[in-house]
């Protein structure tokens, strides 16, 4: 039997906000890195890399990854709609600002409150932690509205793309509660996602006329790395341990931090500027997370 809790702890919350860290910061690593190695051949380096990693990591741990369980029709699932979502951000990147791209992004918690309580009645948000959500996404827009300007067809097919892959995250998500994945360990349920998107970026970058080659930089290889190691397979590895024992609604509300993160990382480390409306965009999407997270009275 899992133990699944109905709040999310100390333990849950640190995670968590490690997690998002390292997400803010990761799209800072990307933005320096995609000049040098194309978005969708660096997503197949990642995502080899980190089934390689994976695999090892089980081997030594001795977790069965291809036991016959009923997963499979779950995993294939969930491994399409996350190939899905990287997809359509990377495709998306190329049609619209990464700022518009990353509000629409972020209305994955959205899609994961209205449609995982049919499923996990338990999921269920209350009228107070509605409003803590639409809280934590208004900082979000407030954060990024500087940069929206005014729309082209061009951009708005980009922003289509960004809303598409909230949703393919958002649904992601629900096939990992709502199927037999949910009984499935933190270790399999990433190899499915991991592994059928190491399988579909390879011929999408090919089909996209992306350049390949292994001749990079030594910081090119060293942000490619942290996406591997700490992204694409410690803090996924994470995310799913956690999704096996918290509930997913609350968790959603913490993935509003990535956005302002990588705002915050790039006030730090590249000399952005530090405005009113991002503090005022912490302070809100951190009041919504709180009453997203409040308990019961």
């Amino acid at each position: 039997m899992i133990d699944r809790k109905t709040h999310l702890d100390t333990r849950a919350i640190t995670l968590l906000i490690a997690c998002c860290a390292f997400w803010g910061l990761q799209q800072i690593l990307i933005k320096t890195t995609v000049a040098e190695v194309p978005p969708l051949w660096q997503a197949t380096i990642r995502m080899v890399g980190a089934v390689a990693l994976l695999w090892l990591w089980c081997l030594s741990r001795g977790v069965p990854l291809f036991a016959r369980d009923g997963t499979l029709p779950g995993g294939l699932l969930a491994g399409l709609l996350f190939a899905g979502e990287f997809c359509c951000i990377y495709i998306g990147l190329q049609h619209t600002t990464a700022s518009r791209l990353t509000v629409f992004l972020y209305t994955s918690p959205f899609w994961v409150a209205l449609f995982l309580p049919r499923w996990v009645p338990a999921e269920r948000l209350r009228g107070l932690q509605w409003v803590g959500l639409a809280l934590a996404f208004g900082g979000v827009v407030l954060a990024f509205s500087e940069s929206f300007g005014h729309s082209s067809s061009v951009q708005l097919r980009g922003d289509v793309l960004g809303l598409v892959a909230g949703m393919l995250w958002g649904l992601t998500t629900l096939a990992l509660r709502a199927t037999k994945l949910a009984t499935a360990s933190a270790e399999k349920t990433l190899f499915y996602q991991v592994a059928v998107t190491a399988a579909v970026c390879p011929f999408l970058s090919l089909a996209l006329g992306e350049s390949w080659g292994f001749a990079y930089s030594a910081w090119a290889w060293t942000s490619i790395g942290l996406q591997t190691v700490i992204g694409a397979f410690a803090s996924y590895l994470t995310w799913m341990w956690l999704l096996r024992h918290y509930p997913a609604t609350q968790m959603s509300s913490f993935t509003f931090l990535t956005p302002l993160f990588a705002l915050v990382f790039g006030v730090v480390l590249l000399a952005e500027p530090l405005t009113l409306q991002l503090v005022l965009a912490l302070a809100g999407v951190g009041l919504g997370i709180v009453l997203v997270n409040r308990k019961r009275a």
